[in-house]
């Protein structure tokens, strides 16, 4: 590997350590009690080289969620080629997607930081445009199964895909905040999971008149 070759991989590789140590300190201890100087510690690199990637702590904040919502993709996007009915996917897709939130309630924070208060984020340009890209990458495999329901005859063809993959995934958000960080700790997969098990298969039966 060339010097300029071996120069980059050592930052992406400091820029990656440096990512792991946030998210671990973000996941634990919430973003408002993690500082940068509390990331540097963690990730065992000066305060100076954490500002060597990233402007703020709000942008590394950002980035964590971009990053997992790649992760993420990765998981979900083998739904298009499935053998299995369009019904069957969406709640399926549900418990993955329900799983993953519940795993790492504190990145369910973050998109939602995202999606209701963008302007205190002060992410850059570029990192917007990446969060809004690799979000939309998750939800449009929703439009994807719809699309297979309907192609396969299951879901009627008089569907606005666009709109049904919105509200479906506005079902999931909402029912993920309202019991994702209040209740019972012991009860809150059980009862998330269940409420939306039920309101996706009365969605589901809309879909099929």
């Amino acid at each position: 590997m060339g010097s300029p070759e071996k120069r980059k991989k050592e930052k992406e590789n400091k820029k990656n350590t440096i990512l792991r140590a946030a998210r671990k300190l973000f996941f634990d201890r919430g973003f408002k009690s993690v500082t940068v100087d509390s990331i540097a510690a963690k990730a065992g690199v000066s305060k100076g080289s954490i500002y060597l990637y990233f402007d703020s702590k709000e942008e590394i904040y950002a980035q964590v969620l971009i990053t997992d919502n790649i992760e993420l993709n990765k998981n979900i996007k083998i739904f298009s080629t499935r053998e299995a009915s369009a019904a069957e996917l969406l709640l399926e897709f549900s418990q993955i997607y329900i799983n993953y939130f519940l795993d790492h309630n504190e990145l369910f924070r973050i998109l939602m930081t995202f999606m209701l208060q963008t302007e205190q984020m002060n992410l850059t340009q570029e990192q917007n445009t990446e969060l809004i890209r690799t979000t939309n990458d998750n939800i449009k495999v929703i439009s994807t199964i719809i699309q297979k329901g309907i192609d396969s005859g299951e879901f009627t063809p008089i569907i606005d895909i666009r709109q049904a993959q919105n509200a479906i995934w506005g079902l999931f958000n909402g029912i993920i905040s309202l019991y994702l960080f209040m209740g019972n700790p012991a009860k809150r997969a059980d009862r998330i999971h269940s409420m939306v098990k039920d309101s996706l298969n009365i969605f589901i039966k809309g879909l099929k008149k």
